[in-house]
């Protein structure tokens, strides 16, 4: 029986992987998955429910609904000052994890490489591998978990032409960093001239706490790929509805994948993301979301910090990467396995987020405050036992 070959040079998804792990353990409070604990807006659902009752039931366009398309045109320009076009320039997904998918195989050819920032969400590495690149990294665990013109203007310096695409994830996932706009637009004057790709995963740009959310794609426009979607945004991570945009010839390539992949998205998905994007009521509803990530972050940060764990303040989605203190163990797995088994919280242990991410444990503080504080009883009592 025969296997695709590059296979055997990947693993399953680390973070899930570990989740199933400890999801056993009895009376466990998990702060592992990228999950929102708020249910879908009712107006939102209602439009799905809509599409549903209007027997919307036929095969929807290969690049989503053209409802949704226009949504999808409105919110960036509205949020971001980005002008697409909704005919030529946006494929919907199913969900951003798909348009990680479509985005690296329609760029990489075998043996080009992909730069990606490290401690990084453990899914651009093992696409570009089936793709037949090679995921070629820079440790940014000294720089504030952030890229630097100097590390990127090095990548490509070393590798070349062989250097493709690099992968900018903002705000991040495992770290909550984020880019300031000039801080953007200094990577941008590196990659400026070249035939580099800028795949952004953006889709926890509207959970930024200080400050607005940039895209880089305001500086690259002719090259960058910018994935965005309502899974976080919305707390619609069932629906499974994402989206990428970018300049025609870009997104011409990524949605021949994404068609040979998917052909399209489901209609009722789409119409309540379409709802969720296009809509004042879609963007209060994240406000409001945010507002609590806000209070929770500043609540959970300050409490492990107190606890002993150094912590970079997380300027958005809604993770905490913490730093293990020296007193207590310092391999990452080992601690987390043993703070589930013994003190009742799942965490994810850095390691799972590659280079940098070692003696790190990442939190989501998608959870009810209440489940933080108690999580933070039991990590408190687990230390000092």
């Amino acid at each position: 029986m025969s296997l695709n070959e590059r296979l055997t040079q990947i693993q399953p998804n680390a973070i899930r992987a570990f989740d199933a792990q400890i999801s056993d353990v009895a009376d466990i409070l998990k702060l592992t998955l990228g999950e929102p604990d708020f249910n879908v807006p009712t107006h939102i659902k209602q439009a799905a429910i809509d599409s549903i009752l209007a027997d919307d039931s036929h095969y929807a366009p290969a690049a989503g609904t053209q409802a949704l398309r226009e949504a999808a045109v409105h919110f960036l320009a509205d949020r971001y000052n980005l002008q697409y076009d909704a005919d030529s320039q946006v494929i919907v997904t199913l969900g951003a994890t798909e348009g990680i998918y479509d985005t690296i195989t329609a760029v990489v050819n075998p043996g080009d490489r992909v730069l990606i920032p490290a401690p990084n969400f453990p899914l651009y590495d093992p696409t570009v591998v089936l793709a037949g690149g090679v995921p070629t990294y820079v440790d940014t665990s000294a720089t504030d978990f952030l890229l630097t013109p100097d590390q990127l203007q090095g990548a490509i310096d070393t590798y070349g032409d062989q250097l493709v695409a690099v992968v900018l994830n903002y705000p991040s996932n495992p770290t909550g960093a984020t880019y300031t706009s000039e801080q953007l637009s200094a990577l941008a004057d590196v990659l400026r001239g070249t035939d580099i790709t800028v795949i952004a995963d953006e889709i926890y740009s509207e959970l930024v706490y200080d400050g607005q959310h940039t895209s880089i794609a305001q500086y690259l426009p002719n090259q960058t790929l910018v994935l965005n979607g309502v899974s976080k945004s919305h707390a619609m991570t069932g629906y499974r509805i994402g989206f990428v945009v970018g300049p025609t010839k870009l997104i011409s390539a990524v949605g021949l994948i994404h068609q040979f992949a998917v052909t399209s998205a489901s209609n009722p998905a789409m119409a309540g993301a379409a709802e969720a994007l296009g809509t004042e009521a879609g963007r209060q509803d994240t406000l409001a979301m945010k507002a609590e990530y806000a209070a929770r972050r500043d609540y959970l940060v300050k409490a492990l910090r107190e606890l002993g764990f150094a912590i970079p303040q997380p300027a958005g989605a809604f993770y905490v990467f913490a730093q293990i203190p020296d007193e207590l163990e310092q391999d990452d797995v080992a601690f987390s396995l043993a703070l589930a088994q013994e003190g009742k919280v799942a965490v994810i242990p850095g390691s799972a987020f590659g280079i940098g991410g070692a003696g790190y444990i990442r939190l989501s503080y998608a959870a009810s405050l209440a489940d933080l504080q108690t999580a933070v009883a039991r990590i408190a009592a687990f230390i000092t036992d």
